[in-house]
């Protein structure tokens, strides 16, 4: 017994292998999208939105020195960077932040990602910022547009029809309506009646 009592004492007093401990979470990144999510480029300015993000550690406090590379699609929308390739590596500054400055948009429409993927001392973090290829309406009067108003042509042909039909009325109820206010008010011209003339009845004697 006293035997079998010092074997367990032994035994508990040898060392943990390291395995067998309890594994500590590792630190890591985060990374935050500050701007360009969302984007609608104009394809006429050929000129993407910069996208920036913020490297973070695990605490959300800024990382400097962090390496981000920016990654463009190879096919469909998109475009390259300023060298002519797809993809841009970045080191952060002091507020953590990284931004794709020179993107040069293609004339393919359509939705894109940028691929972003950021490391530090071992630790890497990865996102996705979504942006999109569009063409701009050409303004019109009044500096709108039929996209910005939501108006297909043949609905803006019927009102500029209705227009001439009601400014052709209101022409026709002026110059039928004499001197009416209403017919006045309606087509902004005034019509004044003239001054009668009335003069001694002309008397004819003839023979008999």
């Amino acid at each position: 017994m006293r035997r079998l009592t010092v074997v367990l004492a032994g035994l508990l007093a040898l060392p943990i292998p390291p395995g067998a401990r309890a594994q500590e979470p590792a630190p890591k990144l985060n990374l935050v999208i500050v701007e360009g999510e969302g984007a609608i480029n104009n394809i006429r300015q050929r000129t993407a939105r910069e996208p920036i993000v913020q490297v973070e550690d695990e605490n959300h406090k800024p990382v400097a020195g962090a390496a981000v590379l920016f990654l463009l699609p190879e096919h469909g929308p998109g475009g390259t960077f300023a060298d002519g390739s797809h993809t841009l590596s970045v080191t952060t500054n002091a507020q953590g932040r990284a931004a794709a400055r020179g993107i040069h948009l293609n004339n393919t429409q359509g939705q894109f990602q940028i691929q972003v993927n950021a490391s530090y001392n071992g630790m890497t973090a990865s996102t996705t910022i979504t942006q999109s290829i569009a063409v701009a309406g050409a303004a019109g009067a009044g500096g709108t547009t039929a996209a910005a108003t939501g108006l297909s042509g043949k609905v803006i042909a019927i009102i500029v029809v209705a227009a001439a039909a009601a400014a052709g009325g209101a022409a026709y109820a002026a110059t039928h309506s004499g001197s009416n206010p209403a017919a006045t008010a309606a087509t902004g011209t005034t019509i004044t009646p003239g001054t009668g003339t009335v003069g001694p009845p002309s008397i004819v004697f003839g023979r008999r």
